[in-house]
C-alpha cells in the first residue's frame, strides 16, 4: 500500500513538472526564444 501511495505521488510530481516546463516554453516570444529556452533547460537540467 505504501509503495502504491509513493508512486501515485511521484507521478503527481512528475506531471506538475512536465506541465511547468511546457507552461515555461510556451510563453516563449518566437522560434530563436523557444529555441533558447530548450538549450537553456538541456544545459541547465530539466529540474531548474
Amino acid at each position: 500500500m505504501f509503495a502504491y501511495i509513493l508512486e501515485k505521488l511521484s507521478n503527481w510530481f512528475e506531471s506538475a513538472e512536465r506541465a511547468r516546463r511546457e507552461a515555461y516554453l510556451a510563453s516563449s516570444s518566437d522560434i530563436v526564444d523557444l529555441e533558447h529556452r530548450l538549450r537553456s533547460l538541456e544545459i541547465n537540467g530539466y529540474s531548474n
